[in-house]
């Protein structure tokens, strides 16, 4: 039992959450010199981030009597990103080249060696973190985390069904998963108030992100207008109807797949994820975005649109961040070693690659993302360049959905032979 927080009801939590953002952002546009400063070095989105999760540290709100990550993650990120995709120009996203895919690949690459790589290096260090016999081998559970940190939630349980780790120890891996990959989200969100001196250092060609920026900020200014009521109504309306056709679409789908297909419902097998609701309620909002992108629909981004998908992603943020307990990091020293030493492999392999082929930060961010934070967190790192940029995120994410089991079960062939060396 999780003890429980000083504050349960998700009205209060609600509320405290959205009370922080509206510190966050009075505070960033403050004309106080201590504020201008702090906020120069440090974003505004990592703030939003990290507050909620000092918050949860001393049990004064908690994400385990909390529905407000699931109903944001439900209800607020597809309508995110049907609002955040309205106006987007998909050529122009398909223009911003090959480097997108390499960096998310690279990701990928970076994980599936990095599990094997921190096993050996760990074994001479602490050799008690990684043994265990049967059930109870660490390689078993580590195998949850190459699941999730590749594709997502459907491949982490795919993977959990397929090595069969000891349900008793579980809760320690979920630990290390939530930690590490919020302690590397954490550090991406501070890279980007840092992009440009990152870009510099990387000498990267970043002209096809500014053009596709520029062109969609231009096209937002030509149309910017004050919204009536009537238009905030209606984008509200494509929004909400957006998610609801989402939820229903995914429902049906997932049904379909798993009722008439063995390889979809076998949760072992490697196309599991077809039949995770989560997967298809994000393609669905994403698509549906799109093709509202190519009827009128678009000129509603005058009237705010992309704005109040952006409120709705720093409300996930807000409640991302309430899920991560500092207090928890040194509780499983061993595993969280591993966790660790396994992402620096992932981001070392990112730099290396980004500063062999020139790509910008964006890439590395989004293309990590991808694949460790998957479809909730890849729009967020993307929106916190630009708006416009979001879909990047979710296109990827969507490969990480793909390649994930594939991926992680090659991982996890790697770290069994790691922890018998």
């Amino acid at each position: 039992m999780h003890p429980k927080p000083f504050f349960s009801s998700d009205k209060i939590v609600f509320g405290i959450l959205m009370l922080i953002l509206g510190f966050v952002f009075f505070t960033e546009s403050s004309k106080n010199s201590g504020w201008k400063k702090f906020y120069k070095y440090v974003p505004a989105l990592l703030i939003c981030y990290l507050l909620p999760a000092i918050l949860s540290s001393l049990g004064i709100i908690s994400d385990k009597y909390s529905e407000t990550y699931m109903i944001a993650s439900r209800f607020l990120l597809p309508a995110a990103l049907i609002l955040m995709t309205l106006s987007i120009d998909l050529k122009g996203v398909f223009n911003l080249g090959p480097k997108a895919l390499i960096m998310f690949f690279t990701g990928t690459i970076g994980i599936i060696i990095g599990g094997p790589l921190a096993i050996l290096l760990i074994s001479f260090v602490y050799p008690e973190a990684v043994g265990g016999v049967g059930p109870d081998a660490v390689w078993r559970g580590l195998s949850t985390l190459a699941g999730s940190w590749i594709g997502g939630g459907a491949n982490q349980a795919a993977m959990y069904e397929i090595y069969e780790y000891s349900p008793d120890k579980y809760g320690a891996m979920v630990l290390v998963d939530i930690v590490v990959a919020n302690l590397w989200m954490a550090i991406l969100l501070l890279g980007i108030g840092k992009s440009q001196k990152i870009d510099n250092w990387l000498k990267a060609d970043n002209s096809a992100i500014e053009r596709l920026k520029e062109k969609v900020s231009s096209f937002a200014d030509k149309i910017k207008r004050n919204p009536t009521l009537t238009e905030l109504m209606i984008i509200l309306a494509l929004a909400f109807g957006g998610v609801s056709l989402a939820h229903f679409g995914a429902s049906n789908i997932t049904e379909y797949l798993t009722s008439n297909f063995d390889a979809v419902s076998d949760k072992d097998g490697s196309l599991s994820f077809l039949g995770s609701s989560f997967f298809w309620m994000i393609t669905i909002a994403t698509a549906f975005g799109i093709m509202l992108s190519y009827t009128k629909a678009k000129n509603y981004e005058g009237a705010g649109a992309s704005k109040i998908g952006s409120i709705f992603i720093y409300v996930l943020v807000a409640s991302i961040g309430m899920k991560m307990d500092l207090g928890k990091v040194l509780e499983n020293p061993g595993l969280i070693a591993i966790g660790l030493v396994w992402m620096t492999f992932h981001a070392a392999l990112l730099i290396l690659v980004a500063k062999l082929i020139r790509a910008p930060f964006f890439f590395l961010a989004v293309g990590s993302q991808a694949n460790v934070g998957g479809a909730a967190s890849a729009p967020i790192v993307a929106s916190a360049f630009h708006p416009s940029l979001t879909s990047v995120g979710v296109l990827l994410a969507v490969f990480g959905y793909v390649v994930g089991t594939y991926g992680a079960i090659l991982c996890t062939i790697l770290m069994e032979m790691a922890s018998k060396v």
